[in-house]
């Protein structure tokens, strides 16, 4: 995988109903709500990373503002642009925008961090780590 300092992606949502705070439980107003903002903003550094049969990233850090409230049926631009990249750690700027009376307005902002981790060598881990508690646990209940 290929990722440069200042790469960029943007994605652009629709915010649903199913998109609201509300609905996501994250809070009780029909806006759009702030884990959703979030899988965007991740969206968006996923376009930047692309992906490999081999190798994907994987999210290790999120610092996030949402700033601005958006409505059901606002159309909003989620950007990611590689701030650094530090070996396998590539982090992030991202921000979110809405279009308001012709003006691109900030919703919100933050950094994302990601690491670039081989599919396989991931899988197996966490295989390993199921199969280390599974047997934890087994040998806890036979002791007690």
């Amino acid at each position: 995988m290929e990722i440069e300092y200042g790469q960029s992606a943007a994605v652009v949502r629709t915010v649903s109903d199913a998109d609201t705070a509300l609905a996501v439980g994250s809070g009780d107003l029909g806006v759009l709500g702030t884990p959703v903002l979030l899988a965007w903003l991740e969206a968006a550094t996923i376009e930047v990373c692309g992906s490999t049969d081999e190798q994907t990233t994987v999210g290790t850090r999120i610092a996030l503002d949402h700033v601005r409230p958006s409505a059901v049926g606002a159309e909003v631009t989620c950007r990611a642009t590689v701030a650094e990249v530090d070996g396998r750690i590539v982090t992030f700027k991202v921000e979110a925008t809405q279009e308001h009376h012709g003006d691109d307005v900030l919703i919100g902002r933050g950094v994302i961090t990601r690491a670039v981790v081989d599919r396989e060598r991931f899988l197996a881990k966490l295989d390993r780590r199921a199969t280390d508690r599974s047997l934890r646990e087994g040998m806890q209940s036979q002791g007690q």
